[in-house]
């Protein structure tokens, strides 16, 4: 009998381990979607840039008081599961607070540490559900946010506020049953938050005490489990690949556009410019651009999957501004359902790909795609370094290239490029032509 809680503990962490394994082999698979991606710069460099932007939050800091709330819930996230630690180590092994002989006063000094951060992570929590509810801030409002998005975001605080308030709640009894000599329950001293509030726990009985102390901890384990598992279906999916995405994001200067190389040959080859002969010609069939999530690279959808949803992309987007339909944090959400549209399909073993929809058209319309300026505002602004602009790019080069299907004054323009080498409908040999009068004294 005295296994039992052993063996329920191994049991419920391996279903868990199992369902989240399954998520993650999903997502990895539907990212794999996407074709080949050109890494840019040094190893060294990418690791300097996730450590400034993903473990550092540099660019967070740009909007400080959102910025300091996020910070003390991203420490707490980190340092709080210490201790979740010594929670699946003590359910493993049938222990109760296994690394308190073994650290001593320190034991004491770290958990007062870990429950003032608690006690930082339900301020920061609350803080932010009033801003999305109360304050209701415009960019947490716009069309894309309706309905499961605007709950996840909401769900998520929510369920840190009670996981935070199990964790103190589960020291408090503990505390309380220390004081009762309970054999069971090692001391540990005081600690500074729960210590507290634990007097209020002292006219209840040990059995009841005991009931509420292993409440509280089955609780928070298996609602650590719980939230794991539902992270690989939220937003908050960028705690983890936050790091992978900064990490692999692009070097090169956030104004450069990725060229097809095959295609600025060709270009080339017209303007009697010298060539690069390693690049292969354009394959017969082959597709410009994007019109689906599989003609994207990898780290697009990466990108999707990483996006935190916080909307600060199109916060300061100049055409979402001025009333446009486009929304960058929309472009990444559409690509990310589509994604998992695709793979789900597969999994069930329909069409996929083949289902009759495609990310342009279906999910992203080509009015989104045509009102971006190209500015890079939204690159500029993504807290984690996603790049909304290389899909839209993507997608208007195949409207152009595919469907021959820009505006009119765009091809317009394109014409002129091609038979002019400039937008204007003149010839070059009439492109100074307006210095002319320059040149003419003045009566």
């Amino acid at each position: 009998m005295t296994y039992i809680p052993q063996i329920l503990f191994i049991a419920i962490a391996g279903i868990f381990g199992y369902f989240i394994s399954r998520r993650v082999g999903r997502i990895k698979a539907n990212i794999n979607l996407g074709t080949d991606y050109k890494v840019t710069g040094n190893s060294s460099e990418r690791l300097k840039t996730m450590l400034l932007v993903a473990f550092g939050q540099k660019k967070m800091f740009k909007r400080w008081l959102p910025a300091t709330f996020h910070f003390m819930i991203y420490i707490g996230f980190v340092l709080i599961n210490i201790e979740v630690l010594e929670i699946i180590l003590d359910g493993i092994f049938g222990t109760h607070r296994l690394f308190a002989p073994l650290l001593g006063d320190f034991y004491t000094t770290i958990i007062s540490f870990f429950e003032i951060l608690a006690v930082l992570v339900l301020l920061a929590c609350v803080v932010f559900l009033a801003r999305r509810n109360v304050l209701k801030i415009d960019r947490f409002k716009k069309i894309e946010m309706k309905g499961w998005p605007s709950m996840d975001a909401n769900l998520i605080l929510v369920i840190e506020v009670v996981l935070m308030t199990a964790i103190l709640s589960m020291n408090a009894a503990d505390l309380a049953l220390q004081k009762l000599g309970s054999v069971h329950y090692t001391p540990t001293g005081q600690f500074l938050v729960s210590g507290s509030f634990a007097s209020v726990f002292s006219g209840m009985s040990e059995s009841s005490l005991i009931l509420l102390e292993r409440g509280a901890w089955w609780f928070h384990i298996v609602g650590i489990f719980a939230f794991a598992l539902y992270v690989t279906y939220s937003k908050h999916l960028h705690i983890f690949l936050a790091f992978p995405n900064t990490y692999f994001s692009r070097l090169t200067p956030k104004g450069q556009m990725e060229n097809m190389d095959s295609v600025t040959n060709e270009v080339k080859l017209m303007l009697g410019m010298p060539v690069d002969e390693d690049v292969a010609p354009p394959a017969e069939g082959m597709k410009f651009g994007a019109q689906d999530v599989n003609d994207l690279n990898w780290k697009n959808i990466m990108e999707s999957y990483s996006c935190t949803e916080c909307g600060r992309c199109t916060s300061e987007c100049p055409a979402n501004l001025t009333g446009k339909k486009l929304s960058p944090r929309k472009i990444m959400m559409d690509t990310r359902d589509r994604a998992e549209d695709v793979g789900l399909a597969i999994q069930k073993g329909e069409k996929g790909l083949d289902d009759g929809k495609k990310l342009l058209g279906d999910y992203i319309t080509k009015e989104e795609i045509n009102a971006c300026t190209s500015c890079n505002a939204c690159v500029e602004a993504c807290p984690i370094n996603i790049n909304p602009l290389d899909i839209i790019l993507q997608m208007r080069r195949y409207v152009a290239m595919e469907e021959s299907g820009s505006p009119q004054s765009w091809n317009s323009m394109f014409q002129n490029v091609e038979t002019n080498f400039a937008p204007w409908k003149f010839a070059p040999t009439d492109r100074f032509k307006w210095a002319d009068e320059l040149k003419t004294p003045k009566a």
